[in-house]
């Protein structure tokens, strides 16, 4: 059994059923961590030994007879923006360098009631706020398919890690692609949720936006159906958290959903470009849903372009949250997060007003799409990963586009969206084609996702030399 790239499930399984020790699996693990994230710089905390006796524990509960959980034994790297008790939330930033957590966040505390060993916390640009993985505190992160290549952000370091082989399962979150860029740049899978399927902890602020949501990057979709089977459900800490389902997502993957009617947008009606590799290996994704029974029209009308409006009240919100000590500690934020947090310092009431119309028009679009549709599919980026260093291309052969165009509109509307592999780029990097269903309904897009990948399978095809 390879023990770096089997799926999560899989490990889970054979741990469960005894076939695999919960200690070879995270001793394993541990060894290509320390080999590998030198190089990758995914993990920048670490808690080897205590992972490792937690292996020993659970190894001793198996022994007994004891129920190990769905996740038994699985390594679990949790981004660094999320508590983990006893270790540093830093969100990459050197004010929060040493910002102790004193208990789980509520995904983490129910992934690792579920078996899940926390191995450590992995790296994202300062505070989440860009595309890519880098910030003054712990550098940059790497992309395990070009070393040269940003693995995305603002989960770069949790995409790295699954990518790279070195961890099954990580957290992410997503405000505006942050689940589904890294998926794209690493040709993982991850899946953004609506708004309080997987339930936020304790904040010294009630989040406005309605924008930012918690998720898993996983290596195959199956993975992502378990981890949501552990962790969604209301949370007393989130007022925004949802009822339970009330059914197991791993049981509705199959069978394959029938009948279904999706819009294909390419360009979203001309506001981007894309790479030609990229559009060719789209495309003929999207050409196989025929083959799950789902049929897919070309989708021409132009959506609105609500770049400002999500930038303005993504950047309003960051302030708001790091006001209390931006001036305080202001030669400490890097140049690129303190040009985001002025554009939300200096946003009026009156544009906050504006901006929420404009995100009701944006609503009311989308909404009439799914009038007639069950799916929206786009290409998730229009580009295969640029410099690991950044910054966020807004060039492409000489004409001016935007890089995350595809992923931000979905965060304004809270609908659900995944993002899978679609092909590899003529470089051999990995792109990828995001689907988007109605609200509540990851059931169907994990199903969408699920027939796909039985007919486009890319779990056999990993970065194995970094």
């Amino acid at each position: 059994m390879d023990l770096h790239f089997s799926p999560a499930h899989e490990l889970a399984a054979a741990i469960r059923q005894r076939k695999l020790s919960p200690v070879e699996l995270m001793e394993a693990t541990l060894q290509r961590i320390d080999a590998l994230n030198p190089t990758l710089n995914a993990f920048v905390v670490m808690r080897s030994e205590h992972a490792l006796a937690e292996a020993r524990a659970l190894g001793e509960r198996i022994a007994r007879g004891d129920d190990p959980g769905p996740l038994a034994g699985l390594p679990l790297a949790v981004k660094d923006e999320e508590d983990v008790a006893g270790l540093p939330t830093t969100f990459g930033s050197i004010p929060f360098k040493d910002n102790m957590a004193s208990e789980d966040s509520p995904q983490v505390s129910r992934l690792r009631a579920a078996g899940a060993i926390v191995v450590g916390k992995t790296n994202l640009p300062e505070c989440g706020h860009t595309g890519y993985t880098d910030n003054r505190l712990f550098g940059v992160t790497r992309n395990p398919w070009d070393l040269e290549r940003t693995p995305g952000g603002s989960s770069g370091g949790s995409s790295a890690a699954v990518a790279a082989g070195l961890v099954p399962l990580a957290t992410a979150a997503d405000g505006g692609g942050s689940i589904r860029i890294p998926a794209c740049y690493t040709g993982s899978f991850g899946i953004k949720p609506t708004l309080g399927r997987v339930p936020k902890g304790r904040s010294a602020m009630q989040e406005f936006s309605d924008m930012i949501v918690w998720g898993p990057i996983t290596r195959t979709v199956r993975d992502a159906a378990l981890y949501l089977d552990v962790v969604t459900g209301p949370h007393a800490a989130d007022p925004d958290s949802l009822p339970h389902p009330g059914f197991s997502y791993v049981e509705r993957l199959t069978p394959p959903p029938s009948g279904l009617r999706a819009a294909f947008s390419a360009t979203m009606g001309g506001l981007t470009i894309l790479e030609p590799a990229v559009r060719r290996e789209v495309e003929a994704a999207v050409g196989t849903f025929v083959q799950f029974g789902c049929a897919v029209d070309l989708f021409d009308r132009a959506f609105p372009d609500i770049t400002l409006p999500w930038l303005t009240l993504f950047s309003a919100e960051i302030y708001a949250k790091i006001a209390p000590i931006y001036e305080a500690r202001r030669d400490d934020w890097d140049e690129s997060f303190v040009r985001t947090l002025e554009l939300g310092k200096r946003t009026t009431i009156e544009e906050l007003g504006d901006i929420q119309r404009a995100r009701s028009t944006f609503h009311q679009f989308v909404g009439d799409i799914f009038e007639h549709y069950d799916l929206l599919v786009t290409p998730t980026l229009p580009t295969a990963a640029f410099r690991a260093e950044g910054p966020l291309p807004v060039e492409l052969n000489g004409t001016p586009f935007n890089p995350v165009c595809f992923t931000y509109p979905f965060n304004f509307t809270g609908h659900p969206a995944v993002s899978m592999r679609a092909g590899l780029t003529d470089e051999g990097l990995p792109c990828g084609v995001q689907v988007i269903a109605p609200r509540h309904r990851e059931d169907l897009l994990l199903q969408v996702a699920s027939a796909y990948e039985q007919i486009r399978p890319w779990n056999h095809h990993w970065p194995r030399k970094v």
